[in-house]
């Protein structure tokens, strides 16, 4: 891969095995709050959502919630997530390190762009020491608004100091995919939970598998 620059990467689902947990929780937690039909099939449907858009789609969804009580079922959800991103053993995707440590023996520089929240990207990145590896970190409370508006990507490019052209950005999500095209980044998805539709190839430059296949690239 000659022509890029600069990587971004989002990190539920492409860098750590986290949208699975997240997918969890929430269905162990719903019958408490009396959202018993909340299921993974309806969750998956918050894939790749900043908190806010999803916390929206809620408030749609289940109209007889009240928004202090659905404020607590996602208070509830962050505790319990956090107290298992805590532990360090949360799993990385496939191949990511070897990646990362590719991309930095040939200097090209890499920034995280997530929906996720600060602490959450915070306490992954740590744990699995991988921080170092990243020369910017964005996260859905830096944007006003999140993806798949292309704001924290454009944010990420910026950060690299190239043209949207130059960057590559690796993605898993439909709403990450999204984001990257309107800010016209070429994107490849590595599919996590979701599997591409037509709208994701023709926004896409490749799907592939795995990191593994991308990591083949740039040894090439």
């Amino acid at each position: 891969m000659e022509k890029v620059k600069g990587v971004i990467f989002d990190m539920d689902g492409l860098l750590f095995d986290t949208e699975k947990v997240y997918i969890e929780v929430n269905v162990a937690l719903a019958p408490k709050y009396g959202m018993h039909d909340l299921d993974e099939a309806y969750m998956l449907e918050h894939v790749g959502l900043s908190d806010a858009l999803s916390f929206q789609k809620y408030l749609r969804d289940y109209p007889h919630m009240t928004e202090e009580k659905l404020t607590a079922f996602v208070k509830e959800g962050h505790q319990v997530v956090h107290e298992r991103f805590s532990d360090g053993t949360t799993p990385l995707k496939p191949s990511v390190r070897e990646l990362l440590e590719e991309l930095k023996r040939q200097d090209i520089p890499c920034v995280v762009a997530s929906s996720n929240l600060r602490r959450f990207i915070d306490i992954l990145l740590r744990e699995a020491n991988l921080t170092h590896y990243f020369n910017a970190v964005f996260s859905a409370e830096d944007v006003t608004h999140p993806k798949p508006d292309p704001e924290i990507v454009l944010k990420a490019v910026e950060a690299l100091g190239l043209k949207p052209e130059e960057c590559l950005m690796l993605e898993d999500s439909f709403s990450g995919v999204r984001a990257a095209h309107a800010a016209g980044v070429p994107v490849v998805m590595v599919p996590d939970l979701m599997s591409p539709d037509d709208e994701m190839k023709a926004k896409t430059v490749a799907v592939t598998e795995t990191l593994a296949e991308i990591l083949a690239a740039f040894k090439k």
